[in-house]
C-alpha cells in the first residue's frame, strides 16, 4: 500500500514538473534593458545632439521597448571613443555606437589605431551632414572668394578650426586648399564640432570648416556667416543662399559629408543586430524625431543596414584613393 502511494506521489511530482517545464515563460527577447550608445564626440556637437534626438522614441513599446541612453567618449578626432569602442565595448547589443563617416575610415587608413570598417558591424544610418565653412559674424571676409584671396595673399595665416584630423573637416579643408593652390592652418580642437565652432565665434580663428548641422545653429543664433558648402548641389531646405564650393569655382567634392548612423561591434550575435536592423530605421523615421532634427538644422538621410555596408565599402575604395593625394 505504501509503495503504490510513494508510485503514486512519483507520477504526480514527475507531471508537475513537466507540466512546469512546458508551461515555463521562455527568456525574454533582446532588449532587456536600456542600450547605451557611444558618441566619439563631445556633448553639444552635431554627433551627439542628433544622437539624443535619433534615439529619443527608443523606448517606445513599437520600437526598441527600452530606452536608449548617450554615454560620451570624445578625444583624438574620435580615436579614443572607437578604439575603446572597436577593443572593450561589450558584443551584446546593449552598447552601441554612433559612426562618422569619412571619418573613422579615413583614420584606419592613415594608421595610428585599433579599428578599420571591419571591425564593426553597421546598423543603420540616420543622416548626411556637409562640411561648411563658416566664419564669425563680425569677420571682414563675406564670400568664399574673399577668404581664398587672402590665403593666396597670405600663406599659412589663414587659419581654420575643425573637429580633429582625418574628420570630414579636415578632408574639406585639405580638399580645399588642394583646389585654390593655397596653404591654410588647418588646426584640429579638443572636443569635437562644438569646441571648433566656439572658436570661429571668439575669434580665436579666422574661419572654420564645421557641419552644416552645427552652423546652422550659430547662423540662426546670429552668431556666424556661412560662406561654402562642400557638397554636390546646395542645400535648398536649410541654406539656400550658400553655394557650393564647386559653385565658387573649386574643385570640391563631398567626399567630407558626415554620414552618421549606429553600428555595433564585430562579434555581435547575429539575432541581435538582426533585430536592432529591422527596429532602429524605424525609429529614425519617427515622426517627432524629424520634427526635431528639422528644428536643428540637421538633414536626414536613412539607409538600411545593407545599404551602410555598401556606402561603407564605396567610401573606403574612394577614401583610399583621395588620401593618396592629400
Amino acid at each position: 500500500m505504501m509503495l503504490q502511494a510513494m508510485k503514486g506521489a512519483a507520477c504526480a511530482l514527475a507531471l508537475t514538473l513537466s507540466t512546469t517545464i512546458m508551461t515555463a515563460p521562455a527568456s525574454a527577447e533582446f532588449p532587456e534593458r536600456p542600450i547605451g550608445v557611444a558618441v566619439s564626440y563631445g556633448a553639444g556637437g552635431a554627433t551627439d545632439f542628433q544622437a539624443r534626438i535619433v534615439t529619443m522614441v527608443a523606448g517606445n513599446k513599437d520600437m526598441l521597448g527600452q530606452p536608449i541612453y548617450i554615454v560620451n567618449k570624445p578625444g583624438a578626432g574620435g580615436r579614443v571613443g572607437w578604439n575603446w569602442f572597436a577593443s572593450e565595448a561589450p558584443k551584446d547589443g546593449y552598447m552601441m555606437s554612433a559612426y562618422n563617416v569619412p571619418h573613422f575610415i579615413a583614420q584606419s587608413i592613415k594608421g595610428s589605431v585599433k579599428y578599420s570598417a571591419d571591425s564593426f558591424e553597421p546598423i543603420a544610418n540616420w543622416g548626411a551632414d556637409p562640411a561648411v565653412v563658416v566664419v564669425g559674424k563680425d569677420s571682414k571676409f563675406n564670400t568664399i572668394q574673399e577668404l581664398v584671396e587672402f590665403a593666396k595673399a597670405n600663406p599659412g595665416k589663414l587659419t581654420l578650426s575643425g573637429a580633429g584630423l582625418f574628420v570630414g573637416h579636415h578632408i574639406a579643408a585639405l580638399q580645399l586648399q588642394k583646389a585654390t593652390g593655397t596653404k591654410m592652418a588647418y588646426i584640429p580642437t579638443k572636443g569635437g564640432g562644438a569646441a571648433a565652432m566656439k572658436a570661429v565665434i571668439a575669434g580665436n580663428v579666422l574661419a572654420g570648416v564645421n557641419n552644416l548641422s552645427d552652423a546652422y545653429r550659430a547662423l540662426k543664433a546670429g552668431n556666424v556667416k556661412v560662406l561654402g558648402v562642400a557638397d554636390l548641389e546646395r542645400n535648398t531646405e536649410f541654406l539656400p543662399d550658400v553655394p557650393t564650393l564647386k559653385e565658387a569655382g573649386y574643385d570640391v567634392d563631398n567626399s567630407s559629408v558626415n554620414f552618421r548612423g549606429l553600428m555595433v561591434p564585430k562579434g555581435t550575435p547575429q539575432d541581435v543586430i538582426d533585430k536592432l536592423a529591422a527596429t532602429v530605421p524605424k525609429m529614425f523615421g519617427h515622426a517627432r524625431v524629424a520634427k526635431r532634427m528639422k528644428a536643428g538644422g540637421s538633414p536626414i538621410k536613412i539607409m538600411s543596414r545593407e545599404e551602410v555596408q555598401k556606402m561603407w565599402k564605396e567610401r573606403q575604395t574612394y577614401l583610399d584613393e583621395l588620401l593618396k593625394g592629400l
